[in-house]
């Protein structure tokens, strides 16, 4: 099953934000669907065209800070948002953002970031109901309990665990995080709750790992918590990635077993991934594939559902390594059948 609403959008140019988010990572990868000729006639079959489901200030404040969630329901809004999105450098200029060219104020950009975040909720409650489902938004996991970091304002990840937790629906959950970057902000919200194991596989260098210990207010900085498992890859480390996640699987494993799955699976590992920030992994496409593989693999042997969020992927070729991944996977269930 996939999760794409076609009326969200995935670019943040309307907002006059550069981040080169483009549509194509999910309009290319659903035409690339219904083009195959075994897919595209039994559309009807694995794609949700619409999210439905909706959040609560509730199922927020499960996650983050009361003094957050109220300033994100402000006039406060818009600081909130440059901040999280870098849209501001140190001295005090626009950074990837020029507001002359926005045609909608960036605060309603939160109300996308709600929905988007529901879908994450929707896409679990998928998976559950089918055994896999893929969402073409979500993975906001820098997202911290008190602000937004990382183009993150809301983690829609540990939201979605709480609000079905708190539902009964699923007592225990893994998040395998297989983005560029680290789970920074999962690992943070989720720390000591064996509840929720986490998994990250990540750039050993790089941002966030590259910020200061301690934040300005005097606090640790809670990039440094650690996940349960943190796989962390050097630069020219890329031979080893499939077999150290494996690894990696197996001892995530050996913590128990769990009622959910969520993986973030970002596309900026790939070595065409075009935002600074991911150069230290440089994957090729069939790295990705073997990535993609191992993971859903590993998950149907053990029958797990498995809901997985689009995460981190940047520029005009990332849309390869979702619909490679997304052809093989759909055909593995039509086929099983």
């Amino acid at each position: 099953m996939i999760l794409y609403d076609p009326h969200i959008p995935v670019s943040l140019m309307e907002f006059g934000i550069l981040i080169p988010m483009r549509d194509s990572r999910a309009t290319r990868t659903l035409t690339a669907l219904q083009e195959d000729p075994l897919l595209g006639p039994l559309q009807k079959r694995w794609h949700q065209d619409r999210i439905v489901e909706r959040l609560s200030s509730e199922d927020l404040l499960r996650v983050h800070g009361a003094d957050y969630v109220d300033r994100l329901h402000s006039p406060r809004l818009e600081d909130e948002i440059i901040a999280t999105y870098e849209l501001i450098d140190a001295s005090g200029r626009y950074h990837r953002y020029a507001p002359e060219t926005a045609v909608r104020p960036l605060a309603d950009l939160f109300d996308r970031i709600l929905i988007k975040a529901a879908a994450s909720v929707q896409c679990a409650r998928l998976a559950l109901a089918h055994g896999f489902c893929f969402s073409f938004t979500g993975g906001a996991h820098h997202a911290q309990r008190d602000f937004g970091n990382g183009f993150c304002l809301l983690n829609d990840i540990v939201i979605a665990v709480r609000k079905l937790q708190s539902e009964g629906a699923v007592r225990t959950v893994w998040i395998i995080d297989i983005d560029a970057h680290k789970g920074d902000g999962t690992a943070a919200l989720t720390a000591g709750d064996p509840s929720i194991r986490t998994l990250s596989i990540h750039m050993a260098r790089g941002w966030p790992l590259d910020g200061p210990a301690i934040l300005a207010d005097g606090r640790p900085n809670p990039s440094f918590v650690p996940s349960d498992i943190d796989i962390p890859m050097e630069i020219g480390e890329d031979d080893q990635y499939v077999g150290r996640l494996a690894e990696g699987l197996r001892q995530l494993e050996g913590m128990g077993a769990a009622d959910l799955a969520v993986v973030v699976s970002g596309a900026d590992p790939y070595e065409k991934d075009e935002l600074p920030s991911t150069i230290g992994l440089a994957l090729s496409l069939e790295q990705m594939l073997a990535r993609d593989r191992l993971v859903y693999t590993f998950l149907q042997q053990r029958r797990m559902p498995a809901a997985y969020l689009m995460a981190g992927g940047y520029g005009d070729q990332v849309w390869q390594v979702y619909a490679r991944f997304l052809s093989w996977a759909l055909r593995e269930r039509l086929s099983g059948q």
